[in-house]
């Protein structure tokens, strides 16, 4: 007669989309391989979702932080599939490819392919003649900047102009402090694999070229490649009807073990004979044969610096960018001009403070705003604006008037029938150059702290997909450890 092996318990420590993930994923693939493994999740704040968190007030639904994810990383669609959201997913309105950029005082529409690259006045002349040198650009490897990169491949104008804002649009951050192949892993491949950014596009346009023949035919293709291009990365967005809180509140409900909030970690320790013991500022305490920090890194430091001053020095090194997000629900009769796409972005130097503005009821039409209105979502702050959060809220709505009567030509009278205003002092991890090498050095400290994991938007990606797909395969390592 077999005695069954007790329980291993897990401790995962933030109730963000990685920690909700990370603990979906051990409770997965625990069943899967028939082990008994206990899964805690505790939460500093008093609710889960980090900065995923979705209000509906008078008929809007308004998403504080990410407005979706991009469907060309299976780890999310997998984990959608899991939590029975199928049918609750809802994908941009086609004209979402539609994207504009401010720049030379007018709303420009971002061309989308060679052709119609050379011809847009978003680049000068002699900016834009630059870009057809960059098949026969040398290649480079190891760590170099975003801008570095950019300048190399596509000269000063196009690195500033389209890169940069591309790099607001997604870190907030300053392209000559962040870490090309840290922050764009994907971008530096295709220069490795294809010795140019333009060849790797045209090779990704062939394969889906191939994909939609071999659909045609009838043959089973598998998930099809989504080529990127210079108007957004590929994939198509994709959320949900009731807005992205819909997936925390699916993962947190599958959970055998109720997520614990408002259990604020401030103490962490190896115990004696192994495992480790978590005590929280109420006084109660955890123990743990394996634990998980998922939280930011500023959060982590203080809790990995008493277990090792180096490894707290390296997470300490991780910065992050303010962000503040406004979100404006009125008349569209009372903008000048169709909401006809995505939204827009501002390049640094073209005048306005804010990083751009999204359409929100034009990429989620009859989801995001009631019939008759309209929302839309301004960004203002970032690396280069780190005193945003300093403003009161009407600086910042003061702000936020005066740019959206530049862009689009609001007037600054005009009062919307909703205004919120979502702070986030450390919104964005920026992985700065060195980012990769701080993740070398911290995963050979955590060789001497066995049955501890760092995870999360501080580490592996700053996306929500990033996070999902880490969350799968430190699930997978944390098993195979216990």
């Amino acid at each position: 007669m077999s005695s069954r092996s007790p329980s291993r318990q897990v401790v995962v420590v933030g109730g963000g989309i990685a920690g909700l993930a990370t603990a979906a994923q051990l409770e997965e693939q625990a069943a899967r391989r028939a082990r008994d493994v206990d899964v805690v999740v505790v939460e500093g704040a008093d609710r889960l979702g980090g900065n995923i968190q979705t209000d509906r007030v008078d008929g809007f639904t308004i998403e504080n932080g990410p407005n979706g994810f991009l469907d060309n990383v299976e780890a999310t669609p997998a984990l959608v599939r899991s939590l029975g959201l199928e049918d609750r997913v809802i994908q941009a309105d086609e004209s979402a490819a539609v994207r504009y950029l401010w720049r030379k005082a007018a709303l420009r529409r971002l061309p989308t392919g060679p052709v119609s690259f050379l011809r847009s006045p978003i680049l000068s002349l002699r900016g834009r003649l630059r870009l057809l040198s960059e098949p026969w650009m040398p290649t480079v490897s190891g760590d170099e900047t975003i801008y570095e990169f950019a300048r190399r491949r596509i000269g000063d104008e196009a690195a500033r102009v389209l890169v940069g804002s591309m790099v607001s649009g997604v870190f907030a951050g300053d392209i000559e402090r962040l870490s090309l192949p840290a922050a764009f892993p994907k971008m530096r491949a295709m220069e490795q694999e294809h010795g140019s950014l333009v060849r790797a596009m045209i090779a990704k346009m062939r394969a889906r070229r191939a994909v939609r023949k071999a659909e045609s035919r009838g043959e089973d293709v598998g998930e099809a490649t989504r080529p990127g291009g210079p108007a957004g990365p590929g994939g198509t967005l994709t959320s949900f009807a009731g807005g992205m809180q819909e997936l925390v509140q699916a993962a947190a409900s599958r959970l055998r073990k109720p997520a614990r909030t408002g259990w604020k970690i401030e103490h962490l320790a190896r115990r004696n004979g192994g495992g480790w013991h978590l005590g929280a500022r109420s006084g109660e305490v955890l123990e743990a044969d394996a634990v998980v920090l998922t939280v930011p890194s500023r959060h982590a430091t203080p809790l990995l610096s008493p277990l090792d001053s180096e490894l707290g020095e390296l997470t300490s090194a991780i910065g992050a960018a303010p962000i503040v997000v406004v979100a404006l629900g009125l008349e569209p009769s009372r903008i000048p001009r169709p909401l006809d796409g995505f939204g827009f972005l501002v390049p640094r130097g073209e005048g306005p403070r804010i990083l751009g503005c999204l359409w929100d009821s034009s990429i989620f039409p009859g989801h995001r705003a009631p019939e008759s209105k309209v929302l839309i979502r301004v960004m203002i702050g970032g690396a280069h604006d780190e005193e945003i959060c300093d403003l009161s809220d009407d600086e910042i709505l003061s702000e936020v008037r005066r740019d959206l009567a530049t862009t689009l030509g609001l007037p600054t009278d005009v009062r919307p029938d909703l205004e919120r205003i979502y702070r986030y002092p450390a919104g964005i991890s920026q992985y700065e150059i060195g980012h990769l090498q701080r993740l070398d050095a911290m995963n050979r400290r955590l060789t001497d702290l066995p049955g501890l994991w760092l995870g999360g938007s501080s580490y592996y990606g700053v996306a929500m997909n990033a996070c999902i797909a880490k969350a799968v395969e430190q699930a997978s390592e944390i098993l195979d450890w216990l």
